[in-house]
């Protein structure tokens, strides 16, 4: 049988730093919800698919953030408390209904039924299964060669804004010291932290005012040893498209700013790249794939059978409508039918994967070798927003791997099979809407970007005082105030308070490690050290343990690598 080619499938998991910093309707909650609807029902389909004799190959990235909470013991703890309260607003449902005086309460006994069986098999799973420790779950799938765990930025920081390379360091830094801690082996792909890049270029540095060459973002992944990431298709195809965007989800009406015209290249994304001058690859996403799922149009997770997101139920808050249709009023949706909802996902599943099959061959005919399909997606997007779409996923890796002609490898079987044949070069870009920097950066977020970059000025200049601080309680400081730095220049306050969903949230939260910042500086700089004021920010920003304020250090660009990239091409 020929070989069309490889599909890669990447995950990426990802979620702001809640820790102690609300429950609900911003919060803690957020985590546990994406724990009971994501990342443990995933788990299990991945366990499920393995016991089937199925190694799943798919690559799944866990941001450093979310895995320092996943592993984190109060939020463990709170998320047993939190689905045990959870059970309980069911059983209300469940005595409650059936009632022959409220319409359709047969259905929504049903309904009660299901879920009441739904959330105690989570958490028995959590707590037996999986002894509370998610991380160690998705370890063991790695080490049994079923799944491929990538890093990220430490706090999924967006890195070309940061005002200096200091900051892009300990941002890279500090997520493969956290990947080496849970997972026991260097990391070899990274997830920028929104996809995105910025290429080498002349900037004004915020302390000197003066221009400094700033290195490309895969200089600073060659320097730790990472050997690929991900971008998106038009960062390598190039486009005079005014219609780049992801537009499904609760995030599609944000301000959509079209993309500069960028001119066709004649590459695409049916190959990995060497980036020009270090031999770290590249692999974009397929645009045609992805929009069958991203569309809000067109993609599966609208389609009427599946669950509504936003309808709750006024007394237990369980979701017991469904979609019904994309113009459909909250009030007028149809009450909810899992099995007509799960057996949907076996034909949504059919048809990707027929597509996937289409798009290999279809590119084979045409250069007469195997080429790549490859996708990413926010993991959250399956279970949280598309409640069937974990089933979907099982189904999806089920049937490519029966599928003839079509190999299901993680990006880095991907890469060791097919070495990459052409040094590129990449435009600024990202993968938020209108595949530029605006998201992160407008009239709304302007403001947060001068608080970064001072903060990171007055950073450089405590390593340039103390460079090498042995005093206990002085370290604990230094190190505090790299975590607080860490966690103020996470992309998640900017992109919160550009989509409205919890912009006093997002600035709240920005502005209180500003807060822990500047007095931790101020402390260090004085001389007066405050062990109670210091252990009450420790106890609530705690992530990184083993984290070293030295992190923050100054980056020497390695040597361009021009000859071994064509050396390897060669």
């Amino acid at each position: 049988m020929m070989q069309y080619g490889s599909f890669v499938l990447m995950l990426h998991s990802h979620l702001p730093y809640y820790r102690k910093a609300g429950m609900w309707p911003f919060g803690e909650e957020n985590l546990y919800d994406c724990m009971v609807e994501t990342y443990i029902p995933l788990l299990n389909a991945l366990n499920e698919l393995k016991e089937e004799g199925i190694r799943a190959q798919i690559t799944v990235g866990l941001t450093p953030i979310l895995t320092e909470q996943l592993a984190d013991e109060h939020l463990q703890n709170g998320f047993i408390k939190f689905i045990q309260t959870r059970i309980e607003a069911i059983q209300g449902d469940v005595e409650r209904y059936p009632d022959p005086e409220l319409p359709h309460s047969e259905h929504k006994a049903f309904l009660a039924d299901y879920y009441y069986e739904y959330y105690t098999k989570i958490l028995n799973d959590f707590t037996f299964k999986y002894k509370k420790n998610l991380v160690q779950a998705f370890k063991e799938l790695q080490d049994a060669g079923c799944v491929e765990v990538t890093t990220s930025g430490a706090t999924h920081g967006f890195l070309p804004l940061l005002g200096t390379d200091e900051s892009i360091q300990a941002q890279i830094r500090t997520g493969v010291e956290s990947y080496r801690k849970h997972f026991g082996r260097n990391p070899k792909g990274i997830w920028l932290p929104e996809c995105a890049y910025r290429p080498a270029q002349e900037q004004e540095d915020p302390e000197t005012g003066k221009k400094v060459l700033r290195p490309a973002i895969e200089a600073f992944l060659f320097e730790h040893g990472i050997k690929y990431f991900f971008t998106e298709y038009h960062a390598i195809e190039g486009s005079t498209s005014s219609d780049i965007r992801r537009d499904f989800g609760v995030y599609r009406d944000i301000q959509y700013i079209p993309l500069p015209n960028r001119q066709s290249t004649g590459l695409t994304t049916h190959e990995a790249y060497w980036m020009k001058h270090y031999p770290v690859a590249v692999l974009g996403r397929n645009n045609r794939a992805s929009f069958q799922v991203w569309s809000a149009a067109h993609g599966y997770p609208g389609d009427g059978l599946y669950r509504e997101f936003h309808k709750k139920d006024a007394n237990s808050g369980m979701k017991y409508w469904r979609l019904t249709s994309k113009d459909c009023e909250l009030g007028d949706k149809m009450l909810y039918d899992p099995v007509l909802a799960f057996n949907q996902t076996k034909m949504h599943a059919d048809h990707f994967v027929s597509l996937v099959y289409d798009l290999l061959k279809e590119q084979q005919g045409k250069t007469g070798e195997p080429n790549l399909v490859m996708v990413s997606f926010d993991t959250e997007l399956y279970g949280h927003w598309w409640f069937e779409g974990v089933e979907w996923l099982k189904h999806v890796i089920r049937m490519l791997h029966k599928c003839q002609g079509v190999d299901v490898e993680t990006a880095n079987e991907y890469l060791e099979h097919y070495t990459p044949q052409t040094a590129i070069e990449l435009p600024e870009s990202t993968w938020g809407q209108g595949g530029h920097y605006w998201v992160w950066h407008n009239q709304h977020t302007a403001w947060m970007w001068p608080v970064i970059h001072n903060a990171e000025i007055r950073m450089r200049q405590l390593l340039r005082e103390f460079p090498n601080e042995s005093e206990p309680l002085k370290v604990r400081v230094l190190n505090q105030a790299l975590r607080e730095l860490l966690l103020l220049e996470s992309s998640d306050w900017p992109f919160l308070v550009t989509t409205f969903q919890a912009k006093d949230y997002a600035v709240e939260r920005f502005e209180k490690h500003v807060d822990n910042f500047n007095q931790l500086a101020d402390m260090v700089e004085s001389g007066n050290l405050d062990e109670a004021s210091l252990s009450a920010m420790e106890e609530v920003d705690n992530p990184f343990p083993n984290i070293d304020y030295r992190w923050f250090e100054t980056f020497s660009v390695p040597p361009e690598q021009d000859e071994l990239v064509l050396q390897t091409v060669c």
